[in-house]
């Protein structure tokens, strides 16, 4: 029986609106979101501000708050980020986060490069997750580099309240068996609050990153080696990253 192939977190309007002819727009608009969140603005009312100002779609909007980032929450996240070298032997996984991210990668679908040079995606699942045909894919791929980085433990933390969490939690189980590495998976409500207290997080959640004690930017390693035929669109940041400071 043939797998169904299906392309997560695929839009069919992203090669419009993440095109060149919106490439000078979403800098600017990225530029100014910037500046507003130096001056100390929140976030989601500045990007509001500045989507209806240059007329952007609910994606484009939702690429910016995951790209931007102020100046002090980039220090505070480089400073806290582990190279391979530094990276303990004993590491935490953000599970969902993690596998969906490569999952719109391996789809050919839109990924996004943050100013803090973590790989995020558009999906939107908002709790609802399936399995599909890229997700033993995208956990070999962690368990490849988790090998390859010299990890010898690794705890996956899964949201209970995410439906197929269960079923996410055998397969992980299962692939590990061909790898040697000690693995355990959680499944567990409140994910971020346990993860932004922890050290060796692997996650590109914005909130955690700002709030754990260290991290490691996987998908962006994983990307980089195993996926380079990713869609990857980011910012020209260095248009902006310097100004108004």
């Amino acid at each position: 029986m043939m797998t169904k192939i299906v392309k997560r977190g695929y839009c069919s309007n992203d090669e419009i609106e993440f095109g060149s002819q919106w490439k000078d727009r979403l800098n600017r608009a990225g530029e100014e979101l910037y500046y507003l969140l130096n001056r100390g603005y929140k976030l989601n009312p500045s990007s509001t501000f500045i989507g209806n100002h240059y007329m952007l779609s609910e994606r484009q909007r939702l690429a910016l708050v995951r790209m931007i980032a102020s100046k002090k929450q980039l220090e505070i996240r480089i400073e806290k980020e582990l190279s391979p070298a530094e990276l303990p032997k004993r590491v935490v996984v953000d599970g969902f986060n993690t596998i969906i991210s490569l999952e719109v990668a391996l789809s050919d679908s839109l990924i996004i490069k943050g100013m803090d040079g973590t790989i995020r995606d558009l999906a939107g699942l908002r709790g609802t997750y399936r399995i599909i045909d890229k997700t033993t894919q995208a956990v070999l791929l962690i368990f490849q580099a988790l090998e390859e980085l010299n990890i010898s433990e690794a705890v996956f933390y899964l949201d209970q309240p995410v439906s197929n969490s269960g079923r996410l939690k055998s397969l992980i189980i299962e692939i590990a068996k061909n790898y040697n590495l000690s693995i355990e998976v959680e499944v567990i409500y409140d994910v971020d609050r346990v993860l932004e207290k922890m050290e060796g997080v692997i996650s590109s959640d914005a909130v955690i990153l700002d709030k754990c004690i260290s991290w490691f930017n996987l998908n962006g390693w994983i990307t980089d080696r195993y996926v380079q035929q990713a869609w990857v669109y980011e910012m020209n940041a260095s248009l902006f990253e310097n100004k108004y400071l």
